[in-house]
């Protein structure tokens, strides 16, 4: 897969912030266990929303972290 194909289907999914984003969420930790790396979900009360969490490299001082959302706002009724 190019990373062209990995964005095309990651835009694919409907995270409109007013719903679930689990298919995503779900979606992303395949593709990362595909490359041996482990993820955590931190599941939401009601169940609906999820964060993923994965670690990369040694667990020393000084490594970095990238951080992201995976929901937009809705545009219902705006021009």
């Amino acid at each position: 897969m190019t990373t062209l194909d990995l964005i095309q289907r990651l835009v694919q999914f409907n995270t409109v912030s007013r719903d679930t984003n689990l298919p995503l969420i779900e979606y992303v930790a395949t593709y990362l266990d595909g490359f041996g790396i482990e993820s955590h979900q931190v599941t939401s009360d009601d169940g609906k929303k999820s964060n993923l969490y994965a670690s990369i490299g040694p667990e020393e001082s000084g490594g970095g972290v990238l951080s992201g959302h995976t929901d937009v706002v809705p545009v219902d009724g705006q021009d």
